[in-house]
């Protein structure tokens, strides 16, 4: 079984590009800080992930998903190894997005003073808020949402 499950923040805006051919589909890729639970003086206070996702959940992730939003992944891990130009194999791993859903509010990660954190800026506008803490979606989006 190949599953992992992780909670962080994206590390910058997400990268989003479409293939080529005759049905266009999204491919998105992203970094997500995980905090770690245990730290030891001289470590990192944090792991990176490399993320890609697909289709709807890469179109999703293109419309919604900015620089240190909080989010949860379930997934899988992928090797993504590669001989570099002076012949050295190159190894590493990526996580290949199955879902992916908030993990906080709008108005919790614009207050969030963490160390990840760069709210909505740059790139598109954050949609607007209820001011419940909830996020409206509009109208007639139903059938574009990853998670139905």
């Amino acid at each position: 079984m190949n599953k992992v499950i992780l909670m962080g923040r994206l590390t910058r805006d997400p990268e989003v590009r479409y293939s080529q051919g005759a049905s266009q589909t999204a491919v998105a890729r992203f970094s997500v800080a995980v905090d770690r639970r245990f730290k030891r003086e001289g470590e990192p206070d944090a792991d990176f992930f490399n993320c890609t996702a697909f289709g709807k959940q890469a179109e999703f992730i293109e419309r919604y998903l900015r620089k240190g939003v909080k989010v949860v992944i379930c997934g899988r891990i992928q090797n993504d190894n590669y001989t570099n130009k002076d012949g050295q194999m190159v190894y590493s791993v990526r996580v290949m997005v199955d879902e992916i859903e908030f993990a906080e509010s709008k108005n919790a990660s614009t207050g969030n003073e963490g160390g990840y954190n760069g709210g909505f800026g740059g790139g598109s506008p954050a949609p607007s808020g209820a001011g419940d803490g909830f996020m409206n979606i509009p109208d007639g989006i139903d059938e574009e949402l990853p998670f139905n």
